[in-house]
């Protein structure tokens, strides 16, 4: 049985109920594409669905309750409005569904953007949060605690057994082979952050006070502060807010001519995602990338895979780019969203090489780290890496994927090319506008979805959603798209 730790380190924390009684790794063999295919087959409709054309949701409610009204009143008051929300206040959650204050039920395919991996108000998650809360809920990273050691033991132990940061899949430990390091942090802006200071230090490191440069591409959503922002390469985001951090150079996605001219001596940093999640669910090209972390390597830049949106199984495997030649792997991975199932954690992962650059004092964090966060993300991230978790993600995704590949046939003049994979999907419309009109018409009917971009809906559901549900959701986009 394979361990995130040593055996008597393994035996150690779970005597001190650090980890679960029976840490699993069952062997399930994943079924291959065209097995999920042919399960799927018989639930695929000949036609649109047109069942729900009928508002059952109208946004604001007809009669929204007190408890509504009090609370949309106190927060325009009080709240900040950095947000464009509709106006429903949600009240509580189970799995994939979400209910409002006025008792209205919605199927959930935002997943807290990409965040609720297991759903809502999941009973592990609880029960875990109670327990770890009890006993030692912060204690600052003046020392040490058990759950952040076992927690960054399982992330480098799952990424040699799946793949991922240069380690081909089925890497196992052997004495003085190559290692990596975990930071943990409170949110995908944090351990991007983290990643952006590691790689400007090696840099400075590998080629002196020249080699500070960022490079970043088009589309890419890296996060909100100022450090972050400035490899946020959208104008919407940026504008408000120049000038931002100096020394960052912008490229193309998937654009191989220039490469050498983008990635040059001074370079310290390639950020880039393997899915851009709020660009548009648009997906790299693996021989675009290839060729990119060749570049960086010949120029000592460091190469960081923000998977804060696409990776821990969103995908259907561990990282967006665990089955990638090594050769198209980074040197670091950051990630948050899910690996906490909601509650703040953030992680930069990063290859021995990388950390050895790091030492006492050059980076830090109050929260991050905490055995709270660490307890909830070791137990979600071990029920993630299950055999028959996986398995199951990769049949209801690909039923999910099955029922969109039908629409540009269907609606040829609203609807292009399906992106992405697993459950980060986007679907591109051709008509400027109708990605916000599906998105208020499937509200208005009971299933919640987002943008990416400018043409395209974003479906980002909770990872153990069921197979009927998916059915459900494309039943109501049909009805929508039906409707324009």
């Amino acid at each position: 049985m394979l361990r995130p730790v040593s055996r008597q380190a393994h035996r150690t924390l779970r005597h001190r109920n650090i980890l679960p009684s029976t840490v699993r790794y069952t062997s399930v063999s994943s079924p291959s594409s065209s097995e999920l295919l042919s399960r799927s087959a018989a639930e695929l409709p000949n036609a649109p669905n047109t069942a729900y054309s009928a508002v059952t949701h109208p946004i604001p409610a007809a009669e929204p309750s007190s408890r509504t009204r009090e609370t949309l009143a106190l927060a325009r008051d009080h709240i900040l409005p950095v947000y464009a929300r509709p106006p429903i206040v949600l009240e509580r959650g189970k799995g994939s569904w979400v209910w409002d204050c006025d008792g209205r039920k919605y199927l959930d395919f935002t997943g807290g953007i990409a965040v609720n991996a297991l759903g809502h108000a999941d009973e592990g998650v609880s029960e875990m949060l109670k327990s770890q809360s009890s006993k030692l809920l912060h204690s600052s990273n003046a020392f040490y605690n058990e759950p952040a050691v076992a927690l960054a033991s399982l992330l480098v132990t799952l990424t040699k057994r799946e793949g991922g940061l240069g380690y081909p899949t089925g890497t196992r430990d052997a004495p003085g082979g190559p290692g990596a390091k975990v930071f943990f942090g409170n949110s995908g802006t944090e351990a991007n952050e983290g990643a952006l200071k590691v790689a400007r230090k090696v840099g400075k490191d590998r080629g002196g006070a020249t080699k500070t440069e960022i490079v970043c591409f088009q589309q890419s959503f890296h996060g909100r502060s100022f450090g972050a922002l400035s490899v946020t390469s959208t104008s919407k985001y940026q504008d408000p807010f120049v000038p931002l951090v100096p020394g960052v150079r912008v490229g193309v996605l998937n654009q191989s001519e220039g490469l050498e001219d983008l990635i040059t001596e001074n370079t310290c940093a390639v950020i880039v995602e393997p899915i851009q999640g709020e660009g548009g669910v648009n997906s790299v090209d693996v021989q675009w990338m290839r060729k990119l972390v060749q570049r960086a390597r010949q120029t000592g830049a460091v190469v960081i895979f923000d998977e804060i949106q696409c990776g821990l199984y969103r995908t259907g495997a561990l990282w967006a780019h665990s089955s990638w030649p090594v050769e198209c792997h980074p040197d670091i991975v950051t990630m948050a969203k899910p690996l906490a199932n909601g509650y703040p954690i953030g992680a930069v992962l990063m290859r021995d090489i990388i950390a050895k650059t790091m030492t006492a004092g050059t980076h830090g964090t109050t929260f991050g780290g905490s055995p709270l966060a660490c307890s909830i993300g070791f137990h979600v991230l071990d029920r993630l890496s299950q055999g028959e978790f996986v398995s199951h993600l990769k049949r209801t995704s690909a039923l999910l994927l099955r029922r969109l590949e039908r629409l540009s046939g269907w609606f040829p003049e609203l609807v292009g090319r399906i992106r992405g994979r697993g459950f980060i999907i986007g679907i591109a419309l051709l008509r400027e506008g109708d990605p916000q009109r599906v998105i208020e018409l499937a509200r208005e009917r009971g299933l919640l979805l987002l943008p990416a971009g400018k043409d395209c809906v974003r479906l980002v559901p909770s990872l153990n959603v069921s197979e009927a549900e998916v059915s459900h959701a494309a039943d109501v986009i049909e009805s929508c798209l039906s409707l324009l």
